[in-house]
């Protein structure tokens, strides 16, 4: 459009200076003025048509996506290459289908960290640097030029809110370390959920956590102190299973040993009394026959235990003598007849 009038204005420019040229000079000078106008209107002509021609062609690239706007009337680009349109009334607009980065919290030029964007708090109240990168590629190209006033912006506040709420729902540990790639998915699904919202015609590929570190040089020092402290615990657990793994089997053999004397033991045991009541109940049952030679074979039976080595002797009269080491010890009547 440029170009069409700038040929108009020419075009008028030039008509202009040459009917103020006709007007001045006689026969002889306006024969030249004809010719010379003549050549001017032909360039201009020449040129109309030139550019006309070229306005009516247009091409896209593999990594682009476009559409076209004629009266107001959108419409989709669906394949690369070279396409015609109306001269002049038709707009071509192309975007870059690419992967694009946005990055938050650092500058992704020098890498250097803004406070101003990285520094977020923790669930625990800990504040950290946190640094993230947001993938993301132009899939709609007429909502993203006509959609909303500034699609780059949306998507940048939605991602720092995204992230600084996603943050705050973590401790300090779990973004520093092992929580990394599940603060990631979050982020991404609340970044796209927010998205959807607004007719940007972006659509999120990735969202990666570029770097999180504590925000000064003795807040780190003495979070490395803690993790390797973390790390010496964890070590110290881990050696400690291992002698229980190795001291338990041996432990329980052990148990299972005496386990098995006591068994034997609560069986002999068990044997032996049952023996005895059965030895008792005979000496029972031959007491109620013969109470008196069963006491004096008992009472004989408790010397010979207390003194092995007494000799009983019976005399013709009755009498029991009982030596113990050649030595007469007592004298008394036979009870028995």
């Amino acid at each position: 459009m440029f170009a069409i009038a700038l040929i108009l204005i020419l075009f008028l420019v030039c008509s202009t200076v040459f009917c103020v040229l006709e007007a001045k000079f006689t026969e002889e000078g306006l024969e030249t003025i004809r010719k010379t106008k003549k050549g001017v209107y032909a360039v201009l002509i020449v040129s109309t048509v030139v550019v006309t021609a070229i306005n009516c062609v247009y091409t896209t690239g593999e990594q682009e996506v476009a559409f076209t706007m004629t009266f107001g009337k959108t419409s989709m680009v669906e394949e690369p290459g070279i396409h015609f349109k109306l001269p002049y009334v038709t707009s071509v607009y192309t975007e870059s289908s690419t992967t694009q980065g946005l990055a938050i919290g650092y500058n992704p030029d020098n890498n250097e960290s803004e406070a101003e964007d990285s520094l977020m708090i923790t669930s625990d109240f800990n504040f950290v640097n946190a640094d993230f990168y947001i993938e993301y590629r132009i899939t709609d190209p007429i909502a993203y030029n006509f959609g909303s006033n500034d699609p780059d912006g949306i998507l940048k506040n939605i991602s720092q809110a995204a992230i600084r709420n996603t943050i705050g729902l973590y401790d300090v540990d779990s973004v520093l370390t092992t929580g990394k790639g599940e603060i990631e998915s979050v982020v991404k699904s609340e970044i796209i959920a927010q998205m959807e919202q607004h007719s940007t015609g972006i659509t999120i590929v990735n969202v990666s956590v570029q770097d999180t570190e504590p925000p000064t040089a003795e807040v780190s020092t003495a979070f490395n102190a803690v993790e390797n402290a973390k790390q010496q615990a964890d070590e110290a657990v881990n050696n400690a299973k291992q002698i229980e793994s190795e001291l338990i089997p041996a432990a329980e053999a052990q148990a299972d040993a005496i386990l098995q004397a006591a068994q034997a033991t609560k069986t002999e045991k068990i044997n032996q009394a049952t023996q005895e009541v059965a030895e008792f109940n005979a000496l029972y049952n031959e007491y109620i026959k013969n109470p008196e030679t069963v006491k004096m074979q008992l009472y004989y039976d408790a010397l010979e235990d207390i003194l092995p080595n007494m000799e009983i002797i019976v005399g013709n009269d009755s009498k029991v003598i009982y030596v113990n080491n050649g030595e007469q010890v007592v004298t008394q009547q036979s009870a028995s007849k």
